[in-house]
């Protein structure tokens, strides 16, 4: 094989071991599951926020910015469940860049995967600790999710990532609500499939077993907008989008018909400041229309301390995303009370 074999590393078994979650934490986790899906189920009309950095990168940039949607999410308990993004693991269009904590818990240093498994789990811990928020990670790799599968409250597969079998099967045997993404190309029944498949029982090979999935009744729907034939970024946020997948869910089977939509990626075209009017018009068509307002469970943001993107390097700025562009905190938390008012 061309590829260098350079150290065994621990199985999930063992790092859990040495870096336990205690009963009380467990059980705070659990709730937060158990609230997450009252939401889908629809035995609560709380509005989901799936929101934090595009991708999680300095443990402290990223805890402060977690203590400041507690103090937010006090605020707003009775109509929003704020859920943070703890996103470790970031998919790359072509393989190169930043490639997450998992690969470079030092974003400055060279990769190191035995130091960034222990890191995105210290910080998965003490979010849950510190905060009492139960976090989401996107599944990126599903071998490795049993790393977190004790900590985590929601996990998202990702546009790449939705037409892959593993991540079907895999999402089909978690206990978590799973959404799963729209494909780059648009195609919702790629999306829609991929939903039945996690809904559904499975045999499969994982992780060096022969084991059997229960499904998930709460694998649902995210919308992020697509990339056309040219290249271009083309929304799926809009009032006739909404409308078309509580449709083709009213034709499904489905359990939990529910969507999350995505306000950034090429909903956006990647213009970070465009997620508040996004998020704002998503409202509107809730109100608008009762069958939108029962599958649209909430929304995911791309948010961080500060406005926008920079390039990693010795002058980096404290909270500032060095992938995607996202908003900062001051936009953020004017969005959150806003929706919360009209919600």
């Amino acid at each position: 094989m061309n590829m260098h074999f350079y150290r065994k590393l621990p199985i999930p078994k063992e790092i859990k071991e040495q870096y336990p979650i205690t009963p009380e934490l467990s059980a705070r986790r659990d709730a937060c599951v158990r609230e997450l899906k009252d939401i889908f189920e629809g035995k609560s009309d709380r509005f989901i926020l799936v929101i934090g950095p595009c991708s999680a990168d300095k443990e402290d940039a990223v805890l402060d910015y977690i203590y400041r949607l507690r103090r937010v999410q006090e605020k707003v308990a009775d109509k929003i469940m704020i859920v943070p993004r703890i996103y470790t693991n970031k998919p790359r269009t072509t393989g190169d860049g930043y490639k997450g904590m998992l690969h470079q818990p030092d974003p400055n240093a060279e990769p190191d995967l035995l130091r960034g498994i222990v890191a995105i789990r210290k910080l998965h811990l003490r979010a849950l600790a510190e905060t009492e928020f139960g976090c989401a990670d996107e599944m990126l790799y599903p071998e490795n999710h049993r790393y977190l599968s004790d900590i985590l409250t929601y996990v998202a597969v990702g546009a790449r990532s939705v037409e892959d079998q593993q991540h079907r099967l895999t999402a089909s045997g978690l206990d978590i609500p799973v959404g799963m993404k729209n494909p780059t190309g648009g195609d919702i029944t790629v999306m829609m499939n991929s939903i039945t498949a996690a809904q559904h029982s499975h045999m499969f090979l994982y992780r060096g077993w022969e084991v059997k999935s229960m499904g998930n009744p709460h694998a649902h729907a995210i919308l992020r907008g697509y990339v056309n034939a040219h290249g271009q970024s083309l929304p799926n946020y809009h009032y006739e989008d909404l409308i078309n997948l509580y449709d083709t869910y009213q034709k499904s089977g489905l359990q939990n018909p529910a969507v999350i939509v995505d306000t950034n990626h090429a909903n956006s075209g990647k213009k970070h400041l465009e997620q508040v009017r996004i998020a704002k018009e998503i409202l509107h068509s809730c109100r608008h229309s009762n069958d939108i307002k029962s599958i649209v469970k909430g929304l995911m943001i791309e948010s961080y301390i500060e406005d926008g993107a920079q390039k990693i390097g010795a002058d980096e700025i404290y909270g500032k995303s060095i992938t995607d562009p996202c908003l900062g905190w001051d936009k953020t938390e004017r969005l959150i009370l806003d929706m919360a008012v009209v919600l």
